[in-house]
């Protein structure tokens, strides 16, 4: 079969430092690594990809999948899919599947300093003295470790290591997840940990009952001078209303990794508001996690494209 009549194994816009193991692999099995350049180049090739790997940077439609006569998997790199359209794909008989476990400790640590650090008011003495100010009330609210609620949002991999981390420091956890019925953590039920938590740690997946779940109403039944931590996934936080709680003082400081549009556009609320830590979505990054993270896609592209069981396939 020529590479013409099998296709292609396209990679989508991506930030890698390279792709050697994936050009290793297309060399191996006989296909050609297509490269989108920009989100047109990605959806202009797809009509040729047996493969599509989807990264945070493209999307993946109803009307793509529509246009993919040749694909017989979609592989995403990472855990989150809330950027591919898996009805469809469903419908389209492709299985999507997940690369979940390549950096769960970097995005934990990741999840627990920044709520370390907000609670302990860092952002905002770190500003006083940029502001060429010193010490003024701040500090004075700040909850002491051993007496500190934690909510977390989600126990899987990620949410079980977050909490482990806080009450390795002394701090209480209670926690939310649908789906666990036993855990170590304390189980409360949603509108307990929101309402009740000095620092509430997002580790959901975005859905239609997720999507804003951090909104005006929310935000004000938190606990006054709470923190909110999001490394998760940027539709679960109505950002205007975060960055209006901020502004307010109602909510004492927000760490986000994860943003609804990204890159972060320059109107964004959060920009301006006070007692932030924003990072461009790196808390999966580590000396360690981009090789894991590119191998393990990797291999389930073999796996689709020598006729084995494909793991990890969420639809």
């Amino acid at each position: 079969m020529n590479r013409d009549s099998q296709g292609t194994i396209l990679v989508a816009p991506h930030h890698f430092p390279d792709l050697d193991r994936e050009n290793e692999l297309a060399d191996e099995l006989g296909y050609e690594l297509v490269v989108a350049a920009d989100a047109d180049s990605f959806r202009a090739s797809l009509a040729r990809a047996a493969i599509v790997m989807v990264t945070p940077y493209a999307r993946l439609t109803s009307e793509d999948f529509l246009a993919m006569p040749l694909c017989r998997a979609v592989i995403r790199y990472g855990i989150g899919y809330d950027n591919i359209d898996v009805d469809a794909a469903r419908r389209a008989d492709i299985p999507v599947s997940i690369v979940p476990d390549a950096a769960s400790e970097e995005v934990a640590s990741h999840a627990f300093a920044m709520g370390l650090a907000l609670v302990r008011r860092l952002p905002a003495g770190d500003a006083a003295i940029r502001d060429l100010g010193w010490a003024g009330i701040i500090g004075f609210d700040t909850p002491v470790l051993s007496e500190l609620k934690v909510g977390v949002l989600g126990l899987g991999r990620i949410g079980r290591q977050v909490a482990r981390m806080w009450e390795a420091v002394g701090a209480s956890v209670h926690a939310y997840d649908p789906f666990v019925t036993e855990s170590s953590v304390e189980l409360a039920e949603m509108g307990t940990v929101l309402e009740q938590s000095d620092v509430i740690s997002l580790h959901l997946p975005l859905t239609d009952a997720t999507r804003n779940l951090i909104d005006a109403g929310t935000l004000a039944r938190m606990r006054r001078r709470a923190v909110v931590v999001n490394v998760s996934r940027g539709g679960l936080i109505d950002e205007d209303a975060l960055a209006a709680a901020l502004i307010s003082g109602h909510v004492a400081g927000a760490g986000v990794d994860t943003f609804a549009q990204e890159p972060l556009s320059a109107e964004n609320a959060l920009r301006s508001a006070p007692n932030t830590m924003l990072t461009p979505h790196i808390a999966w990054r580590s000396d360690r996690s981009t090789a894991a993270l590119q191998s393990g896609a990797v291999d389930r592209v073999r796996l689709a494209l020598t006729d084995r069981p494909l793991i990890d396939v969420v639809n």
